[in-house]
């Protein structure tokens, strides 16, 4: 199975992060195949650039030399989700749609922590979005952006423990997820200091990523997601350009 781990922010040194942490858990016949945005922001805090991030994410999509079995968007928000499903012929995970389904399997309401203040109405319009918004409980931010976490990941331990325990405890979460390509790899640090479930969104992504393409299912002919007719544009890459010509994925 190959499995394109797309991270539509321009830091190659969080995909190599996060990449990291789903080679621990993918299966061992899992080939992870990795991707990064070649423009647009260095992290994806705010509405306008995630909207980048978007056209970032099908272009790296159309740049893939070799077909996928299944994509993981690797970005927390899922810019692109719908589109890229659109365009793919295999299935398309979302990291953010991931995790929030697997909270809701483990407990009844769940909380997202993450880094950057931005991040908290983008995500609560995103949960609802997706169809979740009765189950979740609270978005709690910290100061520090998720690539300043990554930075300096120790630094950040004691302030998300505190957060991740207010959820549960002021906020009635029972399953908390650690959101982001910057806290991947910190959810079983803080697993003895929060009294409740805490879920690492690659690991999530990963074990979802597996079982969506092991399904086999084949891609749509009718409905939104099934290939788009051919469709002219102007000024985009040789790539996406042809991908959306073609009006079909790979």
């Amino acid at each position: 199975m190959r499995l394109l781990f797309l991270n539509p922010n321009t830091s190659a040194h969080l995909t190599e992060l996060g990449v990291a942490i789903a080679g621990k858990v993918a299966r061992p016949e899992t080939e992870i195949v990795a991707a990064t945005g070649q423009f647009g922001a260095r992290y994806i805090g705010t509405r306008a650039t995630a909207a980048i991030a978007a056209h970032a994410a099908l272009d790296a999509f159309a740049h893939c030399q070799s077909a996928p079995d299944v994509v993981l968007l690797a970005c927390f928000g899922d810019p692109g989700l719908m589109a890229l499903r659109e365009l793919a012929p295999v299935p398309v995970v979302g990291m953010a749609e991931a995790s929030c389904h697997a909270a809701a399997i483990l407990g009844g309401k769940f909380s997202i922590v993450t880094g950057g203040h931005r991040w908290g109405p983008m995500l609560e319009e995103f949960v609802a979005m997706i169809g979740l918004a009765s189950k979740l409980a609270s978005v709690r931010t910290l100061a520090p952006s998720g690539a300043e976490i990554a930075a300096d990941p120790q630094a950040a331990l004691e302030g998300l423990a505190a957060t991740c325990r207010r959820a549960a405890q002021e906020d009635g979460a029972e399953v908390v997820i650690l959101g982001g390509l910057g806290l991947a790899g910190l959810a079983d640090r803080l697993a003895e200091q929060v009294p409740v479930p805490v879920i690492d969104s690659v690991v999530a992504a990963v074990r979802a990523a597996e079982a969506a393409a092991g399904l086999g299912a084949r891609k749509a002919a009718t409905g939104s997601f099934a290939p788009a007719m051919p469709i002219e544009t102007a000024a985009l890459s040789t790539p996406l350009a042809a991908l959306l010509a073609g009006g079909r994925g790979g």
